[in-house]
């Protein structure tokens, strides 16, 4: 039953870090959008029309891992946790 907890554990703070570090990247890009579209265009030869999508589909896939990947078995595991804590013995 331990194993459990410290796998919940690691979910649900991973998710927590996960989140935390999109938000950080999404601040960034949006606040810096101006600046690292032109640095982007240049150093990958591209233009804002290919460049915009490959942006979206970051945060797509990010939001994508981090609720199927991270928040889905660490509420799964805490879920678990919590039906047997309340099981008499």
């Amino acid at each position: 039953m331990e194993v459990v907890r410290v796998l919940r554990n690691i979910f649900l703070r991973s998710f927590v870090v996960g989140a935390c570090i999109g938000l950080v990247f999404a601040i960034l890009t949006i606040g810096a959008w101006d600046v690292s579209m032109s640095f982007a265009i240049r150093f990958l030869h591209t233009d804002v029309a290919t460049l915009t999508p490959m942006v979206l589909r970051f945060f797509s896939d990010l939001r994508f891992f981090l609720w199927f990947f991270l928040l889905t078995p660490g509420l799964a595991l805490h879920w678990t946790l919590k039906a047997e804590a309340k099981r008499p013995r």
